[in-house]
């Protein structure tokens, strides 16, 4: 929150040149109620609500959410995200996994999908966990198709390894796709994921293929930290070379005065060429505009 009036104006002016394109309902009060209320009964997190996800209604009412596991706090600090930072996570909450599969039936879900903040602290990284609530999800709705959307899983000794061992714990489960987002350009990781390097991410997705090239695989950026067109493409480029299915592209939209500021508004124009472009160049799957999230109509590959 701005603290001060000076920051509470500036914040005013920033949210007030919004582009017209980026202003939206989050949907009706009763599709947020409902699932809110059962996910505050059962002190669990999605990435809709800890990220303000402008598309939250919109999924919801199409039965579809993304479930943040292993607590709201994050051991990164990357400059765009919402979800709160700080190196003293939470512990975990043992019953985490079966609260996540008592929402997904509850809320009658088709399609629902993890993502987790890092977990740098953890053994496995938090991978294990993945594991742990596909199969209570799968116990309980096993008609239910699971996306994971994970970290890098990079920490610890000998941490190449370790990722990769991590990674084949999570495809050893099959699920439904496996998301790991590159957010930016190259030029760009740095300064924008801080703790997270680009060709790592790479090595994400280029991992799951080689253990089970069955499981789509997906990334997603979010335009507007000052790439240019080029370094877009030659990003998609990258992750075709690396037989990535599925693409998603976004505006950022800063979430406060302490993220990092928007370089660009990319207009809609301007996402549906990316999109054309992401086509042409033999991705299966694309969503591009301005409000697209990264689990934005996943249930609709």
């Amino acid at each position: 929150m701005p603290s001060s009036a000076a920051d509470l104006a500036r914040w005013r002016a920033e949210v007030q040149a919004l582009p017209t394109w980026l202003r939206r309902s989050i949907g009706t009060a009763s599709e947020l109620s409902t699932v809110q209320q059962i996910i505050k009964q059962r002190q669990i997190h999605t990435i809709c609500e800890e990220g303000r996800c402008p598309n939250r209604g919109e999924c919801y009412s199409q039965q579809t959410a993304s479930f943040l596991l292993m607590g709201p706090t994050c051991t990164r600090s990357c400059g765009f995200c919402q979800v709160d930072k700080g190196h003293a996570p939470m512990p975990l909450d043992p019953q985490e996994p079966q609260k996540v599969a008592e929402a997904v039936a509850l809320l009658g879900l088709r399609y629902v999908v993890l993502t987790a903040v890092a977990r740098d602290d953890l053994d496995d990284g938090g991978a294990g966990w993945f594991v742990a609530t596909i199969a209570a999800i799968r116990a309980v709705k096993p008609q239910t198709q699971v996306e994971v959307l994970t970290p890098d899983f990079w920490s610890g000794q000998d941490a190449a390894a370790q990722q990769r061992s991590r990674i084949a714990t999570v495809v050893g489960v099959q699920p439904a796709c496996y998301n790991h987002n590159v957010e930016t350009v190259a030029r760009l990781q740095d300064r924008v994921r801080r703790g997270a390097k680009y060709r790592r991410s790479l090595d994400v997705l280029s991992h799951v293929k080689a253990l089970d090239s069955s499981i789509p695989t997906k990334s997603g950026l979010m335009l507007g930290h000052g790439e240019t067109e080029a370094e877009i493409i030659e990003t998609l480029q990258d992750l075709r070379s690396i037989d990535c299915d599925r693409l998603t592209l976004g505006q950022y939209m800063r979430p406060s005065l302490e993220h990092l500021p928007v370089v660009k508004y990319w207009t809609p124009a301007e996402f549906d060429r990316l999109g054309e472009i992401a086509r042409e160049l033999g991705f299966k799957h694309v969503r591009s505009g301005p409000l697209v999230r990264s689990s934005y109509h996943a249930g609709d590959s």
